[in-house]
């Protein structure tokens, strides 16, 4: 894989993994919350859709599907799709750093062990 293609990889995990945290700072909202608290029908729907951090986490979304798009034209899915992987390592990180959500040891074990499957197969 070139510099070019792994850039590509990169930016879509990356990308996926910030519209993640903006979708879910904009399902903790006060407005959808306070809907979901009334059971998942039509005003919860209408709030979410008229969430502005959930409309951009979805943009964000499209736009890293979009950059994926471009990796799977120029590499096999076999060898790009591992690499998918990397985004358990940034969502974790991204979430304790933007959230302050604290990582168990579980997870942080099981993301190590994706980090290791990532990098054996990329030696392949």
């Amino acid at each position: 894989m070139d510099k070019s293609t792994f850039s590509l990889v990169l930016v879509s995990v990356l990308l996926s993994s910030i519209a993640q945290i903006v979708l879910k700072e904009g399902m903790s909202s006060v407005t959808v919350q306070l809907a979901g608290a009334q059971g998942v029908n039509m005003r919860m729907a209408v709030a979410i859709a008229l969430n502005f951090k959930v409309l951009c986490g979805l943009l964000i979304y499209f736009a890293s599907a979009a950059v994926w798009l471009f990796v799977l034209a120029r590499i096999a899915v076999g060898l790009a799709y591992p690499f998918v992987g990397l985004g358990f390592v940034v969502t974790m990180l991204l979430a304790w750093l933007v959230r302050g959500e604290i990582p168990s040891v579980a997870q942080i074990v099981g993301t190590l062990t994706i980090c290791l499957g990532v990098t054996l197969m990329a030696r392949a």
